[in-house]
């Protein structure tokens, strides 16, 4: 009976977690490029009261079948899917610098510090220097254009990554200013998540391969679109709902113990 208190207690744990994940989903769905997450669980030790194939003491007969007794539930990974988001249009300013990429491939992003960083979030605009960064100001690999506004009238990035310049003197616009690499991974649920819409490599994911888009099985670019969260609404309602339900049933699982525990207290009454 006090097992059935504990394997009830690991479940609703469980369901816990797994309820602030899909909050977190749904807190994000409307951020630009976000993964949306999933919980994977595993059953938990078994006591093994009767192990099949044991001979029976009265028949000496091997049982089929044999009995173990389960202790409940754990989570064990928390992993993003990088399935593709909806590409919506943003702005047709020519200085607009939007990108999203369709297919695979990840923006890389230089960091304070040195350290390379990756996002899908595609949301960039050209700071002071006339460069290319993210909306917390840091740098796009390949973004250093340095625009100057009373010279230049406008930018340009086609799909394959390459980036153009038009002047006040040349309309047209000049490619080959600079290139925007892109980087995949093996594993890319093994990147570590560090807020602010970006990842680092772990030793999960493995190193980065960097290729320019559209090529090596890179996705292409998009100028003036936006990669939109992948994650669904629907999905994540009916999840929350069957989580919820799944957490009310492992408290009545904690009831029925109690319960049962209180009617053995009171059988000398």
């Amino acid at each position: 009976m006090i097992r059935a208190l504990w394997t009830a207690a690991t479940g609703m744990q469980a369901q816990q977690l797994n309820i602030d994940v899909i909050s977190n989903n749904l807190a994000n769905v409307n951020t630009t490029g976000f993964k949306h997450s999933r919980t994977a669980f595993q059953d938990l030790l078994y006591a093994n009261l009767r192990p099949a194939g044991s001979e029976t003491a009265s028949t000496g007969t091997q049982v089929p079948a044999g009995i173990q007794l389960g202790h409940g539930v754990k989570a064990v990974a928390v992993a993003k899917e990088f399935n593709q988001g909806s590409l919506v249009p943003s702005s047709e300013d020519p200085f607009n610098v939007d990108l999203a990429i369709s297919g695979h491939g990840f923006f890389q992003i230089e960091l304070p510090s040195g350290e390379i960083a990756y996002t899908r979030d595609g949301h960039f605009t050209i700071s002071k220097d006339g460069n290319i960064v993210t909306s917390d100001g840091y740098p796009l690999v390949g973004g250093n254009i340095s625009i100057n506004p009373t010279q230049h009238t406008g930018v340009t990035i086609g799909p394959s990554g390459n980036i153009g310049l038009s002047t006040v003197t040349a309309p047209g616009f000049t490619a080959g200013v600079s290139q925007v690499v892109l980087a995949r991974f093996v594993n890319p649920a093994g990147l570590t998540a560090v807020g602010n819409n970006l990842f680092v490599e772990s030793i999960a994911s493995g190193t980065p391969q960097t290729s320019n888009p559209e090529e090596n099985g890179m996705g292409s670019l998009k100028q003036h679109v936006l990669e939109q969260s992948n994650v669904n609404m629907v999905t994540e309602m009916v999840d929350m709902i069957a989580t919820q339900r799944a957490y009310e049933v492992g408290t009545k699982s904690i009831q029925t113990a109690d319960s049962m525990l209180g009617l053995v207290a009171q059988l000398k009454r």
